[in-house]
């Protein structure tokens, strides 16, 4: 069993994350802690493979959590799981290890998939050894061809696909290709490759803005699960 730490300060939607973690196979809630201080109490006694974490808590924040767990020595995996949508707090989370970033709110099939990434990630992991640079790809494509809803086709790269999809998830309203590109350093040409495969497979809706030259701009916005 995957063994799961809760840190969430809303005993309701402590409850609720909780709940989904037991409806997933092969995962368990080990505990919840409502502060920086009650997470890293718990993790001193009991052995957590998996934090799903806040990042609004009362003392402190859910990165300033994982930052004091690694200077600790505890490399402890985290799944962030909040309402902070900046783009400064996702790069933040990703610069600290934080294996993947779910924003509120969410459905249990969204929360799932990452869970099911997660354990694919540590099946990849389980038997040690090395790998080939195919194999390489595989392990870090692995946590994001869970989020995407459909195998990606040759050429295109899962990382760069899920850096687009937390781009357009954390934009809070329609972005254009340029904007996306510039938020995730990418080209405004592979930005738009990877828009329209996300489109063609229904997960972002395409609509047009006029404007004074009359010549309409692009712009995109994400379409959640069983929207």
């Amino acid at each position: 069993m995957i063994e799961v730490l809760v840190v969430e300060d809303d005993p309701r939607v402590a409850r609720i994350n909780a709940a989904y973690v037991a409806k997933v196979p092969g995962f368990r809630t080990v505990g919840a802690a409502a502060s920086v201080a009650a997470a890293l109490a718990f993790v001193e006694e009991v052995a957590v493979d998996l934090v799903l974490l806040d990042q609004y808590l009362p003392d402190g924040t859910g990165l300033d959590l994982v930052r004091r767990l690694r200077e600790r020595g505890r490399h402890t995996d985290v799944i962030m799981v909040t309402a902070a949508r900046d783009l400064a707090t996702v790069q933040a989370a990703m610069r600290l290890g934080a294996l993947q970033y779910l924003v509120k709110p969410f459905d249990f099939a969204g929360l799932r998939a990452k869970l099911e990434g997660y354990a694919a990630l540590r099946r990849s992991l389980a038997g040690g050894g090395e790998a080939e640079q195919a194999e390489v790809d595989r392990i870090f494509g692995t946590l994001a061809t869970a989020a995407a809803p459909v195998g990606l086709p040759k050429g295109h790269s899962p990382t760069t696909a899920e850096l687009v999809r937390q781009v357009l998830l954390t934009a809070g309203g329609d972005v254009s290709a340029q904007e996306i590109a510039e938020r995730a350093g990418l080209s405004r040409q592979t930005a738009q490759r990877y828009l329209k495969l996300l489109e063609r497979t229904g997960r972002v809706r395409l609509s047009l803005r006029y404007g004074e030259t009359g010549r309409p701009e692009h712009r995109y916005v994400w379409v959640p699960t069983g929207a």
